[in-house]
């Protein structure tokens, strides 16, 4: 018998560390870019940071406190094991709770690294699995917006604001790097015979990088000239999004509350990149998604390049420019598409729910464990068709008995102990890789 394991290689580590490292940068652009625009008196950039930055941080604490719930409250590290439920349950209320989860994952993160024992190494890829989610639902609720919100203002202003810059690229950063620790959390659960080479996450990277940019600069420039109605176009989309997400009939938390958070999630996700949530082939559905955003895009660089053309203060740019800018824009997202076909092609490998790795022994079955072996017959059943009394078939019987308790005894060998898994990152492998 053999159990599958996960393996938390160095490089994990070096990502952990880099993650804690963009963490704290991202917390340190935030209150510098929330004090430029004060100072500057730019009531209305600062309002929408102010709402992105809240928003986001109330969705993931919210997920994050679910997700204890359902694991009944289980403090797996010395860091989370120093609090008390109602003590975790303030730092969420005052939305310190991701931090301590931050805390648990590097603290194992560590352990596993200077010491030869599997345990912090299973522990901290558990640990690590539902971090990499939360920072995915932080980046497309507070980075991806941000982002956005840091190109408008570069677009209207026509001059690059220091400030501004750093914040964009920052969100940027944050974007690209939680994105390739969603995609390394999904390959933990491939089989050993099943892995995928380093190039699967270049390309994964690539083909997310080029669909996000075109994206959110397609929605940058819509917003620079028709800044009043990009909450309209938001609404309206994530509204038409939402429905979708729920005819996928998603089961993906433990409760019906937290079902409707995580598709209202999806659909905000949706608004900006593609994201399986259900089972099966998804090839219909991400063409059906894909040509909506494409269709999308159209609109809003065509809105773009109107209003720079017609009215005389937006327009800024000769005509040749802006048409080209709008044309690379859709063409940058259809080059993500190109290196999105690549990577289906030639690196994603398709897999049943069995060959995923979880928390089932792989074993084979027991008729072949037994196969071989001589099981003997019950005399006591028999003596009376064969002749033979019960007085002499009495011995015999014991006899054997004996015989089959030693052979169950030595077959029936005590199962390996389980390793912790994430059966909720299990499910969006399933999602990824069926």
């Amino acid at each position: 018998m053999a159990i599958a394991v996960f393996k938390y290689s160095p490089v994990d580590f070096l990502f952990t560390c880099v993650g804690l490292i963009f963490l704290l940068l991202d917390i340190a652009l935030d209150v510098f870019a929330v004090v430029s625009f004060y100072l500057e008196k730019a009531y209305v950039p600062l309002g929408f940071l102010l709402l992105f930055l809240v928003g986001s941080s109330v969705l993931v604490q919210a997920f994050s406190w679910l997700w204890y719930s359902y694991d009944d409250f289980g403090r797996r590290t010395k860091v989370e094991k120093c609090l008390s439920k109602k003590v975790l349950k303030l730092l969420h209320v005052l939305q310190l709770g991701i931090y301590f989860r931050h805390a648990g994952v590097f603290e194992m993160s560590v352990c596993s690294y200077f010491t030869k024992s599997s345990d912090p190494k299973d522990m901290a890829e558990y640990l690590s699995h539902d971090l990499s989610m939360l920072r995915l639902i932080e980046t497309f609720a507070e980075s991806s917006p941000q982002l956005v919100l840091m190109l408008t203002v570069i677009l209207q202003r026509g001059e690059l604001d220091p400030v501004t810059v750093l914040k964009a690229l920052g969100s940027a950063s944050a974007v690209a790097f939680s994105v390739t620790m969603y995609h390394r959390s999904l390959r933990s659960f491939l089989a050993d015979k099943k892995p995928q080479p380093l190039m699967s996450s270049v390309v994964y990277f690539l083909w997310n990088l080029f669909l996000l940019s075109s994206r959110l600069t397609a929605l940058a420039l819509f917003a620079s000239v028709l800044p009043c109605f990009i909450v309209t176009h938001f609404l309206c989309s994530w509204i038409i999004l939402l429905f979708f997400v729920w005819r996928s009939k998603t089961d993906f938390m433990e409760s019906p509350c937290g079902e409707w958070l995580f598709r209202a999630t999806v659909g905000l996700i949706w608004y900006f990149n593609w994201f399986n949530v259900a089972e099966g082939k998804t090839r219909y559905r991400t063409l059906l998604y894909h040509g909506y955003i494409l269709l999308d895009m159209f609109l809003l660089c065509g809105l773009w390049y109107w209003m720079m053309s017609t009215d005389p203060p937006y327009y800024k740019i000769p005509h040749l420019y802006a048409i080209i800018i709008a044309v690379c824009v859709v063409a940058v997202y259809m080059l993500g598409l190109f290196c999105k076909m690549i990577y289906y092609q030639c690196y994603h490998p398709n897999l049943a729910k069995g060959e995923l790795k979880g928390d089932t022994i792989d074993q084979e079955p027991i008729s072949k464990e037994i196969e071989g072996l001589d099981v003997p017959d019950f005399p006591m059943l028999t003596a009376g068709l064969q002749g033979v009394s019960y007085d002499n078939a009495m011995p015999h019987f014991l006899n054997e008995t004996d015989s089959m308790t030693d052979v169950t005894c030595r077959s029936a060998a005590p199962a390996p102990e389980s390793k912790p898994y994430n059966k909720r990152m299990r499910k969006l492998a399933e999602n990824f890789y069926s």
